[in-house]
């Protein structure tokens, strides 16, 4: 019996490659659309754990962000005439 790798796995590549070779758009139209779908599965909670005595309740995280307004300039006008500045 022959333990090679190389040798053992041959039959494997040469599908792969010639499943590549006939299909790969097929494949990769495939693969994208699956990488969508597990994406919006992970966004949406699909990797949190659950715990079996946990409420179903949905509790989210809320970003409030308030508009910062600038102090407000203050001018005061100075009048200095002649005699003042003596």
């Amino acid at each position: 019996m022959n333990l090679n790798a190389g040798e053992l796995l041959e039959p494997v590549f040469d599908f792969l490659n010639a499943a590549i070779a006939d299909y790969g758009v097929y494949l990769y139209l495939l693969l994208v659309w699956l990488s969508v779908m597990a994406s919006a599965w992970i966004f949406s909670g699909g990797l949190r754990r659950r715990f079996p005595n946990q409420s179903r309740g949905r509790g989210g995280i809320g970003i409030i962000i308030q508009p910062h307004s600038p102090p407000p300039i203050i001018l005061q006008e100075c009048d200095l005439s002649d005699d003042e500045t003596e």
